[in-house]
C-alpha cells in the first residue's frame, strides 16, 4: 500500500463508505465474516471483555433498498439479476441483505490488488445466495474452494435434522491467472507408511535398499484440504473475548498464511472482536479493520498485549483508530472550473435532472457529488452529476437511493 492508510489503523463506522475511500488494487488480502441473515440478536455475555458488543442480524427492505438495486442494473447486470432472484425466492429479507453485501463486495474486489484474494465466511443461511454474488462479481474463474470449516467441539443437533457443526468459507481471487497461494500442511491423526520414490532415467520407481526390498518412509503431516476441524473458542480458552461470532485465531492464521506472506496488507471490513488483525500481527503483515461497534478498538488493543506479547507485556506498536472516512490518492483530481464542468455535465445528461429525470435550462441546474464526500465520494468527474434545485434540497449529503426513495415517495 501507498501509506494512504497506515498499518494497525482500525476504523469505527459503517464500512461501505470507508471502503470506497481505499486506493485501487491496494490490499493483498481481504477476510470477512459478515452479518449471515440469520434473524437472530447476538450479544456478548455480561462480564466479558466483549460486554455491549451486540447486532441484531435481521433484514427489512425498503425504498432505499429498491433503488440501490435498480442502480445495479446498468452497470452489474448479472448481480442485479442474481438478487432479484434470490429475493423471489427467499423474500424481501434476503434481498435486502444480499443488496447489502453486493454494494460492499463491488467495492472489496476493487480494493484487491490483482494476486489478492478474499475469502467469505458465512452459513448455510445464505451461502447459496453469497456464491451466485461472489460469482457475478468475481466471475466463476476466480473461484477457488468452498472451505468447510468442521469445529466438532459445538453442536447443533436437532430431533429432525442432522446437527450441523460447520460453516462455510468461500475462496476467490481477483484473477485466476496471479493470485498468491502458499499451499499448506498439517498434522496427520495418525502417521503413515509411504513408498519411496526415485527417478531412474526418466521413470519413477519404488526405491529398494541394498537388501533388495523396497523403502518406506513414516509421513506424519498432508497437505492442507479444503474440510478444516479447528475448534470453536471455548470460555476457558486464554483468546475468548465473550464476543457472539468469534472465529478462532488458528482458522485466520491458516488463511492468512495461505493466501499472503510477510509484509502484505490484509482487511477485515467486519473484524468485530480483532481476530483477523491479532492473526496478521503474530504473522507480520500489515493490518486494516473496519467495524460498526467502537468496541472492536478496545477488543484489539487488549489481545494485542495479551496474545501477541503475552500476559502482562504492552504491545508497542500504535493502533491508529479512525472515525473519518479516508480520501483516495490514486486518482487525478479534476482541473475543470465549476463553470465549464457545469457546462459540460449539462450535455451529458441533455439537460436532464438525474433526480427526478426533467429537462431544465442550465441556470436551474446546481452541481453534486453522485456518491458524498462523507460517504467516500471522490472530486472526480465519473462523480459529479447536475441536479435541479429541488432534488439537490433533498438530496442534500445523502445518496442517490435516498434521493430516488423520497422522490417515489412523494409520487405516491
Amino acid at each position: 500500500m501507498d501509506r494512504q492508510i497506515p498499518n494497525r489503523t482500525l476504523f469505527t463506522g459503517d464500512n461501505l463508505p470507508i471502503l470506497r475511500g481505499i486506493n485501487n488494487a491496494s490490499v493483498d488480502l481481504i477476510y470477512l465474516d459478515p452479518p449471515f441473515n440469520s434473524n437472530k440478536h447476538y450479544s456478548a455475555p455480561v462480564g466479558s471483555e466483549a460486554a455491549g458488543a451486540s447486532f441484531k442480524d435481521a433484514w427489512t427492505l425498503n425504498d432505499e433498498d429498491e433503488a440501490w438495486h435498480a442502480a445495479l442494473k446498468s452497470h452489474h447486470p448479472k448481480l442485479y439479476a442474481v438478487i432479484h432472484a434470490a429475493g423471489t425466492v427467499g423474500g424481501k429479507g434476503d434481498k435486502s441483505y444480499l443488496i447489502y453485501m453486493a454494494v460492499r463486495i463491488l467495492e472489496m474486489r476493487r480494493a484487491l490488488k490483482p494476486t489478492g484474494s478474499l475469502y467469505l465466511h458465512c452459513d448455510p443461511s445464505m451461502s447459496h445466495s453469497l456464491k451466485l454474488v461472489l460469482d457475478a462479481v468475481f466471475g466463476r474463474t476466480n473461484f477457488h474452494n468452498e472451505i468447510v470449516w468442521h469445529y466438532y467441539n459445538k453442536f447443533g443437533a436437532g430431533s429432525r435434522v442432522f446437527g450441523r457443526n460447520y460453516d462455510q468459507i468461500f475462496f476467490y481471487s481477483k484473477d485466476h491467472k496471479q493470485y498468491r497461494f502458499n499451499p499448506l500442511r498439517e498434522l496427520r491423526d495418525k502417521p503413515v507408511k509411504q513408498l519411496e520414490r526415485e527417478n531412474v532415467d526418466g521413470v519413477l520407481k519404488n526405491k529398494r535398499g541394498a537388501d533388495g526390498k523396497v523403502l518406506y518412509r513414516i509421513v506424519d503431516d498432508k497437505k492442507v484440504d479444503a474440510v478444516w476441524r479447528i475448534p470453536c473458542v471455548q470460555p476457558a480458552s486464554k483468546h475468548y473475548t465473550g464476543y457472539p461470532t468469534q472465529k478462532p485465531l488458528s482458522l485466520l492464521k491458516r488463511i492468512i498464511e495461505a493466501s499472503s506472506n510477510e509484509g502484505d496488507w490484509v482487511l477485515d471490513p467486519f473484524c468485530g472482536c480483532a481476530t483477523t488483525c491479532i492473526a496478521a500481527e503474530i504473522l507480520h503483515r500489515h493490518w486494516i479493520g473496519i467495524d460498526i461497534s467502537p468496541k472492536a478498538l478496545e477488543l484489539v488493543k487488549v489481545r494485542l498485549d495479551r496474545e501477541v506479547l503475552g500476559k502482562g507485556k504492552v504491545f508497542e506498536g500504535k493502533v491508529i483508530s479512525r472515525t473519518d472516512i479516508p480520501h483516495r490518492t490514486d486518482i487525478e483530481r479534476i482541473t475543470l472550473s465549476k463553470s465549464a464542468m457545469i457546462k459540460r455535465l449539462y450535455g451529458n445528461q441533455a439537460g436532464i435532472c438525474n433526480g427526478c429525470e426533467l429537462h431544465f435550462p442550465i441556470q436551474n441546474f446546481e452541481r453534486d457529488h453522485i456518491v458524498p464526500r462523507a460517504a467516500g465520494g471522490a472530486d472526480v468527474l465519473e462523480n459529479f452529476q447536475l441536479l435541479c434545485g429541488s432534488c439537490n434540497r433533498i438530496k442534500g449529503d445523502r445518496t442517490m437511493e435516498y434521493l430516488k426513495a423520497r422522490l417515489k415517495e412523494r409520487a405516491e
